[in-house]
């Protein structure tokens, strides 16, 4: 084969490097220009001079990048590789649930403690096609270690907020002027490559390329054995896009046929191997081809050190593929196939859906992309996936495209859009050849199951999906591996359904399948499924076991989400609360609150009401438990709001109401507690938690005789109850109500009755929350068989309450906010967009959009996040505060 003479690879441009190794002095520094300016050959000869003290981590962002969790884990990789921490951690893996924030924080910590300098290059950045990368890339720019460097090259400029770094003097930027050849080098180039031509000739090579790299490449290979490189010069002119056309042509022109049938054929791909180009031209060989073509320098680069894949420059690529469209039209949808195929049997799926729908094969195109749904959003492919979504033809009728949609409306909190897209998906079900009629049936009911817990609508929908627990069978394609995934995602969806009811029918199963969820995904390799369904399962513990299994197995699963780096993701957020709340409950309050901090971190990419309710109902266990009955009433007001969300959530609603009513009472509110009581309706009022709660109204209220009656049901077993807790809770409540009465013998009795209860779990808050101090220091100290446990009490009940924390202290002064404002604010927490929130209060989104840009600026934030948690320090959230 013969392929045109090769240009050396480098030619020394002393001056330009010695321009960038000044600008790398720099935080960072930007190269942008124009696609064969020079970008990549000034970096390999600046990072390849002898003697450089730093380390190099480079990224190339993929093209076409959507998923921000894709360009992060790169970055983190790239950072990782050498570095002083590698093999700390397990390699950080794909989440659905991904949080931007505490990735940024990983990346800054892992280059904090690499030793020496390292230089990260961001190479291609203007293909990363993420808002949300973009705006953490610029908090990560603008806060790097000290010993560390950045580069950034793209084509064109992209959307970096880096002011504050240029107005510091910490920005470089090269531009595409910067990059452009002078003569003298022009005459290098043409001399290193072989070329005769007179200075005249040279002058106007350089003068018609206007000294651009790619150009001036182009026309070394076209003028290496030409018979008259002075014409040749003197015959083409116009704008970089026009030269390069006419010189990739003239180059294409001198190759083989075999050659340039090969090139023409694989020009459809991103990327290309040698088995995949020898399938689509239908002769071996072409591994050496697109070798020697490298060697060329005939615009083919290998993409990995071994010399395996390869990708054509993008002016190349694009002239191939115009030729491709000219010549060989009607082999083109065919040749898409034979890729895609390709691609589906190397399980690379998201290429094989693109060249399935460049195929025209729409029908097969929306059947692999549902079949794959759950192990992309696994991959933390969810972008790329509503990418893939969108080129399908608006108005064609693929139903199963209704999976894919619903699993995005859920992942964004559209839950009505959600159910309506699962209806049309599962309404299409039976239609579906039988083979694939279970695997769907499957993953609708999976994603139902994930719906109504959302909604709280449990009641019915668990028992139509007890069929999850058995394997899929029937699989297309013979892929045990895809359904393996769905069926680990379809166990943990089932136990943790079966979880939140919160109920003892439902706590063996909710187990049992969460087990077999957690094993199944260890078994395929899918730590974020195994992490999802242990964090569940300590949630599930709540009913079946003690607090210190409980306890346990919580920091089982956090300790495994943070060997793969999640311990600040949604997926660990049930464990980390459950931990929580299992601390404040045996009275270790300040603990409890370092994880409860915790869980709101994890919970900033994840505004479910569900899991809000138990971070709001923790919080204000703590404050009761301290004694702080204001703020413990605003976050059970705020754990009702959340609640009032979920459709079906009588237990969680009937724990909320509880612990509201009983600190109404406690801070004199009688008259609300009533009225809130007689609201309810009679199978919650006649639980024992809501007993418990009226018998606290009854002892604000000097009426002791009535309280003592209000926990008799829940003594003698007759009231329904949710734990031993509210028992332990009746008994305090009785010896209060006993020691009002005058009688202390009845009063040490009921005492030494609830320690017992709390005795196995060391159980504290509850002592706390009732305010029992007195009732506990009458109990004689060498007569109780619970001494350790007494003194335990005693000790946290007579600690003094924290002082405010240094940051709410310096919390300045803020503007009032308006009873508007107010309403506003308090859906902020809530998963409602913008419109709904208008919806909600009958106002305008514009109307919103006013009182957002004003809470803001009275809160002196910058975003809705942030606005909730100034709301929460400045306790905002609950009804009747605007201070």
């Amino acid at each position: 084969m013969t392929v045109a003479p090769a240009t050396p690879r480098l030619i020394d441009r002393g001056d330009l490097v010695a321009a960038l190794d000044r600008a790398a002095a720099r935080k960072v520094t930007i190269i942008s220009a124009p696609a064969g300016s020079g970008k990549t050959c000034l970096l390999r000869e600046w990072a390849g001079r002898p003697g450089q003290q730093f380390r190099l981590a480079l990224v190339q962002v993929q093209r076409d990048q959507r998923d921000a969790q894709q360009f992060w884990l790169a970055l983190l990789d790239a950072i990782g590789q050498g570095s002083a921490t590698a093999g700390r951690v397990e390699p950080r893996a794909a989440t659905p649930d991904f949080n931007a924030p505490a990735m940024v924080d990983r990346v800054l910590s892992e280059l904090a403690d690499a030793q020496g300098g390292v230089t990260l290059v961001i190479d291609d950045l203007h293909e990363l096609n993420s808002p949300e990368a973009l705006s953490q890339l610029t908090r990560l720019l603008t806060n790097l270690p000290p010993q560390v460097r950045a580069i950034l090259t793209m084509r064109h400029d992209v959307r970096l907020r880096l002011h504050q770094l240029r107005l510091a003097g910490e920005l470089a930027e090269i531009r595409a002027a910067d990059l452009r050849f002078s003569e003298r080098e022009t005459r290098e180039l043409l001399d290193a490559s072989g070329i005769a031509l007179s200075a005249a000739g040279a002058a106007l090579l350089h003068q018609r390329t206007e000294g651009w790299a790619a150009g001036l490449r182009l026309a070394a290979l076209s003028l290496a054995g030409h018979p008259d490189p002075e014409r040749f010069v003197a015959e083409f002119s116009g704008s970089d896009r026009t030269v390069a056309e006419y010189l990739i042509a003239e180059m294409l022109e001198r190759q083989p046929p075999d050659v340039r049938d090969l090139l023409v054929r694989t020009s459809l791909l991103d990327r290309v191997n040698g088995e995949l180009a020898d399938l689509l031209t239908g002769r071996p060989g072409s591994e050496r081809t697109l070798l020697e073509l490298e060697d060329a320098s005939a615009f083919v680069v290998s993409l990995d050190p071994e010399r395996t894949w390869f990708r054509y420059h993008h002016l190349f690529s694009d002239l191939l593929r115009l030729e491709l469209r000219g010549s060989l039209p009607e082999e083109v949808p065919a040749l898409h196939r034979r890729a895609a195929d390709w691609f589906t049997v190397q399980g690379q799926v998201v290429e094989a859906i693109r060249h399935t729908q460049a195929a025209g094969d729409w029908a097969d195109a929306a059947r692999l992309l549902a079949d794959h749904s759950f192990s992309l959003t696994l991959d933390g492919r969810a972008q790329t996936m509503q990418a893939l979504v969108r080129a399908f033809p608006k108005g064609a009728d693929h139903p199963e495209l209704g999976l894919v949609r619903a699993m995005g409306d859920l992942a964004q909190g559209r839950l009505d859009q959600a159910a309506a897209h699962l209806a049309l998906a599962e309404a299409h079900v039976q239609a579906t050849p039988p083979d694939r009629r279970r695997r769907l049936r499957v993953a609708v009911a999976s994603l139902t199951l994930s719906l109504a817990r959302r909604r709280g609508q449990l009641a019915g929908v668990i028992e139509q999906a007890r069929f999850l627990a058995s394997p899929v069978t029937g699989q297309s394609h013979g892929d045990i591996a895809l359904g393996s995934d769905l069926r680990a995602v379809a166990l943990m969806n089932l136990g943790t359904a079966e979880a939140w009811t919160l109920g003892l029918p439902a706590a063996p199963d909710a187990e049992r399948h969460l087990r077999e969820g957690a094993a199944l995904a260890r078994e395929i390799g899918r730590p974020y499924l195994e992490v999802g369904c242990l964090a569940q399962l300590g949630f599930a513990s709540l009913v079946l076991h003690s607090f210190a299994t409980t306890q346990r197995r919580c920091r089982e699963a956090i300790a495994l989400a943070e060997r793969h780096g999640w311990g600040a993701e949604p997926v660990i957020a049930p464990a980390l609360i459950m931990l929580a709340a299992n601390l404040i409950w045996t009275g270790e309050f300040d603990e409890g609150e370092r994880w409860l901090q915790r869980t709101r971190q994890a919970l900033q990419t994840d505004t479910g009401p569900d899991i809000t309710l138990l971070l709001h109902q923790t919080a204000g266990l703590l404050h009761a438990g301290r004694g702080r009955h204001q703020e413990a009433l605003e976050e059970f007001r705020a754990a009702e709001y959340q609640g009032s969300q979920l459709a079906e959530s009588r237990a969680l609603a009937t724990r909320t109401t509880r612990w509201l009513l009983a600190t109404q009472a406690r801070l004199g509110m009688t008259g609300e507690a009533r009225a809130l009581l007689a609201a309810l309706d009679d199978e919650r009022a006649g639980s024992g938690e809501i007993r418990n709660a009226f018998a606290v109204i009854c002892l604000a209220e000097g009426e002791p005789a009535a309280a003592l009656a209000a926990v008799a049901d829940v003594l003698d077993g007759t009231a329904r109850v949710l734990g031993d807790v509210t028992v332990i809770e009746a008994h305090l409540l009785a010896g209060l109500a006993h020691r009002e009465l005058g009688d202390q013998r009845a009063a040490g009795q009921a005492a030494e009755q609830a320690l017992a209860l709390a005795e196995s779990d060391r159980l504290i808050l509850p002592f706390a929350m009732t305010g029992s101090r007195e009732l506990l220091e009458a109990l004689p100290r060498h007569e109780t068989a619970h001494a350790a446990l007494l003194a335990d009490i005693l000790d946290i009940l007579h600690s003094p309450p924290p002082a405010a924390t240094e940051e709410e202290s310096s919390l300045p002064p803020l503007q009032e906010l308006s009873p508007g404002e107010l309403k506003v604010l308090r859906y902020l927490p809530t998963n409602l967009s913008r419109p709904e929130i208008a919806g909600e209060l009958s106002v305008s989104p514009n109307t919103v959009g006013t009182h957002l840009r004003s809470i803001y600026a009275k809160l002196q934030v910058r975003d809705r996040s942030s606005a909730v948690r100034r709301a929460r320090e400045l306790r905002l959230l609950a009804a009747g505060r605007t201070r």
